[in-house]
């Protein structure tokens, strides 16, 4: 018999789409959610696959035990050599776009310029020797937390010294280089079991720096208000997407990723690039935990969730 798949999260709003991929694929899954908890250390965890899908936002949910108790749930799995798909490694390049960035860079992928400020007075001196404009984000991220431009450094050192200064979960913000990017988009691939699934394209013109594909996170690019589909039956209105696919993507980079994904293990994520107007192709963000947008699935040759499920289905039955 197959053994089942635990799907190791915190959000429940973000799991209805695989909920019903793996019911179509006839696969066992079970829900662990690690917001608070209790976890045995003389006991053995159940026989499985688990699958872990902790996002680096999980704080701005109110679950901010979420980062700590996944590590110490993982390092149990794996200390009692269970199959993790996104385990414990892959949980640190989740977050921290410190470790993504430097990763990536060791794998001759080239990102944009970038410099850490570990605490927030270090921040101006960070900026200093950066061209204008320039933005800062947050190390630990997620849905475009705390991603800022800024026109001149007077303007961030009004920032900095205001109430209306985010800081960082982790204590760290990132300087980086504004890219110009050749049109206002930037694209991201999406990869299960280490293989090219699709790529989609996001309007950056209407919405700005918050990309978050799920359809639990959409936001009206006219109101910028949350559109909330109850329930994963309920496709979201196409007409407010900012999400397309990129239909008849072939491009070097794909292959590139695919050596990262090899390399870090990491066997489901969405990596994100822009082609910038330079001529640049500059990779800024990997995404372990990634969501599909279900206008795009529905437009593509394979679907992603269902493409993920056959893949931890198959993990299942080995």
């Amino acid at each position: 018999m197959a053994l089942p798949v635990y799907a190791v999260h915190e959000n429940p709003e973000w799991f209805p789409p695989f909920a019903k991929a793996f019911e179509a694929e006839g696969v066992e899954v079970h829900e662990w959610l690690l917001t608070d908890g209790v976890l045995d250390l003389d006991s053995a965890p159940p026989e499985g696959i688990f699958w872990s899908r902790i996002s680096a936002s999980s704080h701005t949910r109110g679950h901010g035990l979420s980062k700590d108790y996944a590590r110490a749930v993982l390092a149990w799995l794996e200390a009692h050599g269970r199959r993790t798909v996104n385990g414990r490694r892959v949980l640190e390049l989740e977050m921290s776009k410190v470790d993504q960035l430097t990763a990536l860079r060791a794998a001759g992928i080239e990102t944009p310029r970038t410099v850490a400020a570990i605490g927030r007075n270090q921040i101006l001196a960070a900026a200093k020797e950066f061209p204008v404009p320039f933005i800062l984000k947050h190390n630990q991220g997620g849905k475009g937390l705390g991603v800022r431009k800024f026109e001149s450094h007077g303007e961030l050192a009004d920032y900095v010294a205001s109430d209306e200064f985010e800081e960082p979960q982790d204590g760290i913000t990132l300087v980086q280089e504004f890219i110009q990017a050749a049109e206002p988009s930037i694209s991201r691939v999406e990869l299960v079991g280490g293989k090219f699934v699709y790529a989609i394209r996001a309007d950056t013109a209407r919405g700005g720096f918050q990309l978050c594909p799920a359809d639990a996170c959409a936001i009206d690019p006219a109101t910028g208000t949350p559109i909330m589909p109850p329930g994963a039956s309920i496709a979201p209105d196409p007409d407010t997407q900012l999400f397309s696919l990129r239909e008849g993507f072939d491009h070097p980079i794909i292959s590139r990723y695919e050596e990262f994904a090899r390399r870090m293990n990491l066997e489901v994520c969405g990596i994100e690039f822009i082609e910038a107007a330079d001529g640049r192709v500059l990779t800024y963000d990997v995404n372990t935990n990634t969501n599909y947008n279900a206008v795009v699935d529905a437009a593509a040759p394979v679907s992603a969730p269902r493409q993920l499920a056959r893949y931890l289905g198959g993990l299942a039955a080995e």
